[in-house]
């Protein structure tokens, strides 16, 4: 569930308005193919700019407070985006998939792969494959590269807009939300003002080809038409309520008139939702509004039979209690699903939740091991009992458990976290050091991964470090700091020209 999620009005104004640039980012391209790779665009700005200038702007984004700290909600978007990265027939980026704590209905891309989807549009995704609908659209302004494009058609604009809107965004940290707000208003009208002639044949485009990769993944791609109508018709005749995905996706008729004629193409088929969109949904409800309103909310919906899964709809509500500190019944809740036959590893992730608020951590730490035993590569899971661990003050088990994890999730910062502290009651400074500075570098803080680094090399861990361990701290090291010099000292156009002025 979810952890230090910062719901500040400010931060969340400004993170929503970067990720408005990133979803107008775009440039036409007439054809599915992607021109020469020795276009002007290409020239520009290359992938490894792209790769760079996007886990620059996560780090931004982090900062900002407009990363969703959830793992059940990101490890299902990221499931969903990977088996369609599956079906793209092209090299392509590593694609990381991340959701945003916004009820807005919005999606948007970044360059290098990275795509994120605020809370607001999977609560109101009516199917699996609508959702999927909205990421096949994102990964295809990702692999046509389109704010590449964009970058070579008005460099200059963009390294402006990039630059007004993270001062923005310095601004609201300090508390200045008028500054904010009127630095973001000028750097967007005159984002509009040079992309209005690219964006329409961009959108054409990322629906086409996504509507394809829906088809070769087995979702149904009649999907993507039906979620445009729903959208626009829930403003008809509400003027100024548009949702925000139609503002930084502008649709057209011609736009809805090429999904119905795609759709037409294809035979009707029943694809189902897989239980965890269900689950997902209803636990990004439950945080919705003060605890006891979502608890009445849930509560109704079940007496009434106002669901499409009632299990989800059940584990929705002891989410729900769980927020209202309400453990005895949100116990009850989960002991129901149990005797209803319902299993899930979601149910597993949060009946351990609630079992370590109500303070019975031995219980807690049999019922993770039971489920780990059943579901080992549950994110909620693998993040929580390690948790469970370090208030036990089993350290050996945690370095154990948390080593063999970081084999398959090298970049995990919550496993690098947890480690950095069991190692550190341990008195493995060396260790300790290593694993708090891969937490910063999952984070984008270079500076301090570096720092970190340099402590685990001058510490002593007083168990012995072999060569090896040493070996690996330094090329480790060494990486980072060439990775931070190419970020401050490149001043190539484009992607690699923003770097030292806008990220630093």
């Amino acid at each position: 569930m979810m952890r230090g999620v910062t719901h500040r009005r400010n931060r969340a104004a400004a993170a929503a308005l970067i990720f408005a640039l990133f979803a107008r980012s775009s440039a036409v391209v007439a054809d599915d193919e992607l021109p020469d790779l020795g276009d002007a665009a290409q020239a520009m700005v290359t992938p490894q700019d792209e790769r760079r200038l996007g886990e620059q702007s996560m780090a931004q984004i982090r900062a900002s407070g407009g990363y969703l700290d959830d793992p059940e909600v990101n490890a299902y978007l990221d499931a969903i985006g990977q088996r369609l990265v599956a079906g793209l027939t092209a090299s392509h980026p590593d694609f990381t998939f991340f959701a945003v704590p916004s009820s807005e209905i919005n999606a948007f891309a970044m360059p290098g792969g990275f795509v994120g989807v605020n809370a607001g549009l999977i609560q109101a995704a009516r199917s699996e494959s609508e959702l999927a609908s909205v990421l096949a659209h994102e990964i295809t302004h990702v692999t046509q590269h389109h704010i590449a494009r964009q970058m070579a058609a008005s460099a200059n604009t963009q390294m402006v807009t990039m630059a007004a809107l993270l001062a923005a965004l310095v601004a609201a940290h300090s508390g200045n939300g008028q500054v904010a707000s009127a630095a973001m208003s000028t750097t967007m009208a005159t984002q509009v003002q040079s992309q209005i002639n690219y964006t329409r044949e961009h959108e054409r485009e990322a629906d086409r080809i996504g509507f394809a990769l829906l088809e070769r993944t087995g979702f149904d791609s009649r999907a993507m038409a039906g979620f445009f109508e729903r959208l626009q018709q829930a403003v008809r005749g509400q003027e100024g309520a548009t949702p925000s995905y139609l503002r930084s996706h502008p649709m057209t008729h011609e736009r809805v008139a090429d999904a119905q004629d795609r759709e037409a193409r294809v035979p009707y088929r029943q694809i189902a939702d897989s239980p965890d969109f269900h689950f997902v949904r209803a636990l990004l409800h439950s945080y919705d509004g003060r605890p006891e309103d979502a608890v009445n909310d849930f509560t109704s919906r079940l007496a009434e039979k106002r669901f499409q899964d009632r299990a989800a709809t059940r584990y929705g509500l002891a989410a729900a209690l769980l927020r209202a500190k309400d453990l005895p019944r949100a116990l009850k809740e989960i002991d129901g699903l149990e005797r209803d036959g319902v299993q899930h590893p979601m149910i597993e992730a949060l009946a351990g939740q609630i079992l370590q608020q109500a303070g019975q951590y031995q219980a807690a730490q049999r019922r993770y091991e039971k489920a780990l035993a059943r579901y080992p590569q549950h994110l909620q899971l693998v993040h929580d009992y390690p948790r469970i661990l370090l208030h036990e003050r089993r350290y050996g088990e945690l370095v154990r458990f948390a080593e063999q994890a970081l084999v398959s999730r090298a970049g995990d910062a919550s496993l690098h976290q947890v480690a950095a502290e069991a190692y550190a009651a341990l008195g493995n400074g060396m260790q300790s050091h290593r694993h708090q500075g891969e937490y910063y570098a999952a984070l984008g803080d270079s500076a301090g991964a570096v720092e970190q680094l340099e402590l685990a090399l001058r510490a002593d861990s007083g168990q012995g470090a072999d060569t090896r361990e040493l070996l690996v701290i330094e090329s480790r090291l060494k990486a980072l700091r060439g990775k931070r010099a190419q970020s401050a000292g490149q001043g190539a156009p484009g992607a690699a020209g923003l770097t030292a002025a806008t990220f630093q």
